[in-house]
């Protein structure tokens, strides 16, 4: 099997949450249905509510299940401002990050055509969110201020907590899209006082198509997008699904257990990449390298080389990404790099690596040893 680097598109199913599915499936049942199936369906679903709460420092009150990051990220920005111009609030600036994943900048700009203002935070040459900047930015007519906990092309870790403090002392709302996050790092919604927060099933070894939204107790509780039912206390209408619940319960489960176990794997064996890397002498930088990034997570330019050409030839062995994998059909220059302040021709250079649980150290170095010479050949 091609060795797998692609984890911050997306991460291998952990034993563990495949086989809370097929249980789940063992059986039917709808979670709103009043008989034995339907009951033990809920049970599931608020077991693996639980589960995720437990993980984020969070009540099972205030989780609520989506399909995804994307639609938590839509949720939280497009339902903060719905809920805003539906109630008293006249405050009308959102103010988002250079570099957040297009789930979070396209349904902010799109407030614009309802009469909000939405800035866009600078950041600094290693893709972290200018703090100075920001506090100029924020302001008493500020509603949200959206910031990612871990960048989904560099592995950069954002201050959060000092974001979060930011938005507050103005009054304002604040939104973090921790999809990369989750289940990779310690994270806690009380001590990061963050207002809401979107997770992933599928970036922390769980199945994809399920997601959620935090909404803090205390916050503003976002309109919905979704009608129907009123599933999710009504905030996301449309039936649970069940198995994808406990898929992700199950993976938060075994998050909580060996979190800083898979970090320090990770590490290791990104570093046993990048040193065999130098022995074969490629040379490359580290984007965002001068500070705290994601373990086991790289962006990596090599001068010269054609990135996408690179990733495609070493398909069949080596599974690479060049950029967000959103947009990795695509050979666009990415907006997190030129962000950071690098130009088009560095991004079309730039390879992105990921190193996740199941990883092992041989494939570390034979990944890099397989790059190396596919650099050379190209050269």
């Amino acid at each position: 099997m091609p060795i797998y680097l692609d984890g911050l598109s997306t991460t291998p199913l952990a034993p563990e949450a495949r086989e809370a599915m097929l249980d789940a499936w063992s059986r039917p049942g709808n979670p709103g249905s009043p008989h034995a199936d339907g009951e033990r369906a809920a049970l599931i679903v608020e077991e693996g509510r639980a589960r995720i709460a437990e993980l984020i420092g969070a009540s099972p009150a205030e989780v609520f299940f989506t399909s995804g990051a994307t639609e938590a990220n839509n949720l939280a920005i497009t339902g903060v401002a719905l809920a805003a111009l539906a109630g008293a609030s006249t405050r009308r600036r959102v103010i988002v990050s250079a570099v957040e994943h297009k789930a979070v900048l396209a349904p902010a700009l799109r407030l614009r055509e309802l009469g909000f203002v939405v800035d866009v935070a600078p950041v600094d040459a290693n893709g972290v969110v200018d703090l100075n900047t920001l506090r100029a930015l924020i302001g008493d007519d500020t509603l949200l201020v959206s910031v990612m906990a871990v960048n989904n092309e560099t592995g950069v870790l954002q201050p959060v907590a000092a974001v979060a403090a930011l938005a507050h002392e103005s009054g304002a709302l604040f939104h973090c899209d921790a999809a990369q996050a989750v289940g990779k790092v310690q994270l806690d919604v009380f001590d990061l006082d963050v207002d809401y927060l979107s997770a992933s099933s599928h970036k922390m070894y769980g199945p994809g198509g399920i997601g959620a939204l935090y909404v803090s107790a205390t916050a503003p509780r976002p309109a919905p997008l979704v009608l129907g039912g009123g599933q999710e206390r009504g905030l996301r209408a449309g039936t649970e699904p069940t198995a994808l619940v406990a898929g992700f319960g199950a993976a938060a489960d075994l998050a909580n257990t060996r979190l800083d176990r898979d970090g320090e794997h990770a590490d290791r064996l990104l570093k046993m990449f990048l040193v065999e890397l130098s022995r074969c002498d490629v040379g490359l930088s580290v984007n965002g390298g001068g500070v705290e990034r994601l373990p086991g997570a790289a962006s990596l330019t090599i001068s010269g080389s054609d990135a996408q050409s690179i990733a495609q030839a070493l398909s069949s062995l080596v599974m690479l990404s060049t950029g967000s994998a959103c947009t990795s059909g695509r050979i666009d220059t990415s907006h997190v790099l030129a962000a950071m302040g690098l130009d088009a021709k560095w991004s079309r250079s730039t390879l992105r690596v990921h190193f996740n649980r199941y990883s092992i150290e041989a494939e570390a170095v034979d990944a890099a040893r397989l790059l190396a010479k596919r650099v050379k050949l190209d050269a």
